[in-house]
C-alpha cells in the first residue's frame, strides 16, 4: 500500500461513524487524505469520536438515501474517491424493519452511484457488499463467481447493492469495485447483540455469554484493521483495468464455528473457565458461510496482518477500556 497515494485527496467515506467506517477513516487522516464524512446519526460513542478523528475531518450533514444531499457534498467537496460504506448492518433490524433496511442498503447505494455518475471529479468508487449476498449456496467457500442468492432481508439487501454497483460499473464505465468482506469485528463494534461484543462485554463482566444459535453455524471473521487495508489497497488499484468493475471476496480464509470463537475469547478473558448459554433460537440466518479469498490474495497480493488471537488481544483490551475493566488475564 502506498500512503503517499491518498495526501490531498478528497475522499468521502459514508458510514463513516460505522465500525469499518470509524477505523477507515482514521487511517485515511493518517495517510493525510482530504476527508469529508457524511453523518445521518450522531454517534459519540462510535470510535471515530471516540478517538478524536472526527475533528480532523470535514464533516456533511445529511442521508445517504436522499440524492440532493449526495450530489451537493460530492461536488462541494469536489470528492475524488468514494468509500460507500452506509448500511443498516444488523441482521435482527433487518427481520424487523425491512423497509428501512431496503431504504439504507438499496436506494442508498443507488443514490450515491448515480450523483458519482453525474460529478465530474469522482474517480474511483468502492462499495460494500457483503458475503450475506450470497446467500445460501450448495458448495462452500463462496467465490466470486457464485450468484448472489440473498433470501432474508438483510442478505437480499446486499445482493441488490452489490448488483446496482456491478450495473452502474458495466453500463457506464465506471470505476468501480465491490467488498465482500466476512464479518468485521474489533474495537468500537458496540452492538451487543453481535456474538463478539456481546461475548466480550460478558466475559469482562464475569457472566456467562449468549449464544443465540446452536452453536455449530460457521462464519469467517476479519479483523477491522485488515479489513481497512484491504478496502485502501483496493481503492489505489482501480487504475488497473482488470480491477474495475470487479468483486472480491475479503476474509482470512479460516472459518470457524461460533462456540470456537465463543471459547477463544473465553480463553483470552480474566473469566476462561465460563461456559456460554446455547439458546439455539436463531431465525432467518444463514448457517454457514465462509469465502475463498483467493482472487483477493492473487490480484492485490494482500494477506491478514493480524492472526485471529492478536486480533482479539487488542479488541478486549479496547472493550476493557471502553467499560472500565482492567484486563488481567488468569493463567
Amino acid at each position: 500500500m502506498n500512503p503517499s497515494f491518498w495526501r490531498d485527496r478528497p475522499v468521502l467515506v459514508t458510514g463513516c461513524t460505522g465500525l469499518l467506517g470509524s477505523w477507515l477513516t482514521q487511517a485515511l487522516v493518517e495517510a493525510k487524505a482530504d476527508v469529508v464524512g457524511l453523518i445521518r446519526d450522531d454517534v459519540p460513542q462510535s470510535q471515530l469520536a471516540r478517538s478524536g478523528v472526527i475533528h480532523n475531518i470535514r464533516i456533511a450533514r445529511g442521508d445517504v438515501t436522499d440524492y440532493a444531499t449526495m450530489e451537493r457534498v460530492l461536488n462541494e467537496y469536489e470528492i475524488d474517491t468514494v468509500f460507500h460504506l452506509a448500511a443498516q448492518t444488523i441482521v435482527g433490524i433487518a427481520n424487523r424493519a425491512p423497509l428501512s433496511t431496503f431504504e439504507t442498503n438499496v436506494r442508498g447505494t443507488w443514490t450515491t452511484l448515480e450523483a458519482a455518475r453525474r460529478s465530474p471529479t469522482v474517480r474511483r468508487i468502492l462499495v460494500a457488499s457483503s458475503d450475506k449476498a450470497y446467500g445460501t449456496q450448495p458448495v462452500l467457500p463462496y467465490t466470486e463467481d457464485m450468484p448472489l442468492h440473498g433470501q432474508h432481508p438483510y442478505d437480499v439487501s446486499k445482493s441488490a447493492a452489490d448488483l446496482i454497483a456491478q450495473t452502474y460499473a458495466k453500463t457506464y464505465d465506471m470505476s468501480i469495485a465491490v467488498t465482500r468482506c466476512a464479518n468485521l469485528y474489533g474495537g468500537g463494534d458496540l452492538n451487543w447483540n453481535r456474538l463478539i461484543p456481546g461475548t466480550i462485554r460478558s466475559a469482562l463482566q464475569g457472566q456467562a455469554p449468549i449464544i443465540r444459535s446452536d452453536g455449530t453455524f460457521v462464519r469467517d471473521y476479519l479483523y477491522v484493521r485488515d479489513a481497512v487495508r484491504a478496502y485502501m489497497m483496493l481503492a489505489q488499484a482501480l487504475d488497473r483495468p482488470e480491477i474495475r468493475g470487479q468483486a472480491f471476496n475479503c476474509s482470512t480464509d479460516e472459518p470457524v464455528s461460533v462456540l470456537e470463537m465463543t471459547r477463544l475469547i473465553l480463553r483470552l478473558s480474566p473469566h476462561p473457565r465460563l461456559e456460554p448459554i446455547v439458546l439455539d433460537e436463531v431465525k432467518n440466518e444463514i448457517k454457514d458461510q465462509y469465502l475463498n479469498s483467493a482472487k483477493f490474495h492473487d490480484a492485490l497480493g494482500w494477506q491478514p496482518a493480524w492472526s485471529r488471537e492478536a486480533a482479539m488481544v487488542e479488541t478486549m483490551a479496547w472493550y476493557a477500556q471502553y467499560l472500565g475493566y482492567k484486563l488481567e488475564i488468569e493463567s
